[in-house]
């Protein structure tokens, strides 16, 4: 982006206004409400002015996951920059917050993602993949060629998949090379060579490619290794992150970072990126070594997979105790107690329609009635029992003390899959007053 003027200029498609259609907007007389206008609106959650259900944000929790986070690397190395996975998000706003806090660019996995940042105007991507169809690939080389800001890298694994980037490269010659890195993956992992050796061949097609590719650095991901247990996934991950350096070594033994001025290694998802922060300590290249994060789920924080794995890096890192290093859940779905058919049985007007459980059910964290400040649920005590489209059926403690019309707060596990449920998501205040609002582009 070029500047922060610009963002307020997004809204909701070309017209910059919401179609009144949006799921948690109030009726009537909204049709032709400004994305920008919604601060100014006077809403307030608690009091009634939104229909439920509704997805928030708290703002002041956004604030301090964004600048904890930022602080934290900042303790390793200059040489650590954040570029924070937006497929989380996909939302405009969360990127300008990012940006103007001070990360580096914006990572991306899908093509539709790419192209909605580039409308959007955010001019630095990482493509955290292979770019191998012929739609996005000759996108990606027009946006290049129309504009000298946009700075765009991407993934390759194979000699094929070279071969096709340099062939549309040459026919479509947008005047300057496509950067390149090398995946690096593992046994029984997603994408990326699997050896110091394959790598070494690929790295060699790139820079055999030239002037139409530029071989940039070595990229892994060692997210998918939390999948396994903890002891087994606090072994493989070193192990794999030792891979990406060996490869690393050995490109740039062999020259193959001659036409780049720095030398990027980029891994780090949400779950160990403590470890990558350690990386540059044991890399000696004959370039600078810039180390490129990507973390995504940091921004909002969850109730489940990511508050306990930030619990194991709380353990391990003594930087993240030397500064601190802490995340407020931000994330919220709101909905209506609809039924108690039965003393411990509480059906409320939310369900997968609106919050993703694919890493575990959301957590039943508050309640509120007639419009008071929520009290704090114990969630431990409240048991997801079922989750349908639109209901969620909860088994409460005997004084669970909820009545029909209570609004009652769920906070998800795995933030990425309940943005994707929401076009419209509301900022709020401590006193839970609508403060702004966020569209996403999924």
């Amino acid at each position: 982006m070029s500047g922060e003027a610009e963002i307020t200029k997004l809204g909701t498609g070309p017209t910059g206004r919401l179609t009144g259609l949006e799921k948690g907007l109030p009726c009537p007389g909204n049709d032709a409400l400004d994305l920008s206008s919604i601060a100014d609106a006077g809403w307030n959650l608690l009091r009634g002015d939104l229909p439920l259900p509704v997805c928030t944000l708290r703002r002041k929790a956004l604030e301090h996951n964004s600048k904890r986070m930022l602080r934290f690397l900042e303790a390793f190395a200059p040489n650590i920059v954040l570029c924070p996975h937006g497929k989380t998000t996909m939302s405009p706003q969360l990127f300008q917050r990012q940006l103007a806090d001070g990360c580096w660019g914006i990572s991306l996995a899908t093509f539709h993602q790419v192209r909605a940042a580039r409308r959007l105007g955010f001019d630095r991507i990482f493509y955290a993949s292979e770019l191998v169809g012929l739609q996005e690939i000759v996108f990606v080389l027009q946006e290049l060629a129309a504009d000298p800001a946009f700075d765009f890298y991407c993934l390759v694994d194979s000699i094929d998949g070279v071969e096709r980037l340099r062939a549309s490269a040459e026919e479509f010659s947008p005047g300057r090379p496509l950067q390149v890195l090398v995946e690096g993956g593992f046994p029984g992992g997603r994408c990326g060579v699997r050896t110091v050796e394959s790598a070494v061949d690929v790295a060699q097609a790139v820079q055999a490619s030239s002037p139409h590719l530029r071989l940039v650095g070595v990229e892994g991901y060692e997210g998918v290794l939390q999948t396994r247990s903890k002891k087994e996934g606090l072994a493989a991950v070193p192990a794999f992150l030792h891979s990406l350096t060996e490869m690393i070594r050995a490109c740039d033994r062999e020259g193959l970072f001659s036409a780049c001025e720095k030398i990027i290694l980029s891994a780090g998802g949400s779950s160990f990126y403590d470890l990558v922060a350690e990386m540059p300590r044991h890399l000696q290249l004959s370039k600078p070594l810039q180390v490129v994060i990507r973390s995504g789920c940091y921004l909002t924080h969850d109730s489940g997979l990511y508050r306990r794995l930030f619990e194991d890096l709380r353990q391990r890192s003594d930087i993240a105790q030397q500064t601190d290093l802490s995340f407020d859940q931000a994330l919220e779905v709101w909905g209506h107690v609809l039924s108690i058919p039965e003393p411990d049985r509480i059906v409320v007007g939310v369900g997968q329609r609106d919050f993703g459980h694919d890493a575990g059910p959301p957590a039943v964290t508050k309640a509120s009635r007639d419009g008071a400040l929520p009290r704090l649920l114990d969630a431990e005590r409240y048991e997801i029992v079922i989750i349908n489209d639109q209901h969620t059926t909860i088994r409460g403690p005997a004084d669970h003390g909820l009545k029909i019309g209570d609004t009652v707060a769920m906070s998800p596990s795995h933030p990425c899959t309940t943005f994707d449920k929401w076009r419209l998501i509301y900022e709020i205040d401590e006193s839970y007053n609508v403060v702004g609002a966020i569209e996403t582009f999924f």
